[in-house]
């Protein structure tokens, strides 16, 4: 299926939706960045893959303690270390199977990979475009989500 434009603004606003749904705090959404390679980030991040008849990727990236603060949010309590990026990659896993329940309903078929925890400085490259959707959570600090479409 060739990738359009209201299947790449279906994606960002069931992204948003996602968000939305699954921080249980007041989340605040950024207008949207279009951004071209590469992407460098150097704190948590986890990405994860789109397949179906929208492929890409996703990654939601942040601050060690601000992934700290949201799991003390979630779970009452402050993880580290090889707990800290579990829930990393469980949080990515849960907003990209959400956006995957809200585009099936927009008539898209998706699914998504398993996630996949970076942590460091690393740069992401291989795509075209992508767009760069800052959101800051009340209380907890401030995240990027970076979503790449593939163009088919």
């Amino acid at each position: 299926m060739t990738t359009t434009t209201k299947s790449v603004t279906d994606i960002l606003n069931g992204t948003i939706q996602s968000i939305k749904s699954v921080f249980p705090l007041p989340v605040k959404v950024d207008q949207p960045t279009l951004v071209s390679e590469p992407v460098r980030k150097q704190k948590i991040g986890v990405l994860i893959g789109l397949t179906g008849d929208i492929r890409g990727q996703i990654i939601l990236d942040g601050d060690i303690q601000d992934f700290q603060g949201l799991a003390a949010s979630m779970f009452g309590m402050p993880l580290e270390g090889e707990m800290l990026e579990s829930f990393a990659g469980e949080l990515g896993n849960m907003i990209a199977g959400n956006l995957s329940t809200q585009i099936s309903q927009l008539g898209h078929s998706m699914d998504i990979t398993p996630p996949a925890v970076i942590v460091g400085e690393s740069k992401l490259s291989g795509f075209d475009r992508a767009l760069k959707l800052p959101i800051a959570i009340e209380n907890i600090g401030e995240f990027i989500i970076i979503i790449m479409v593939d163009q088919a």
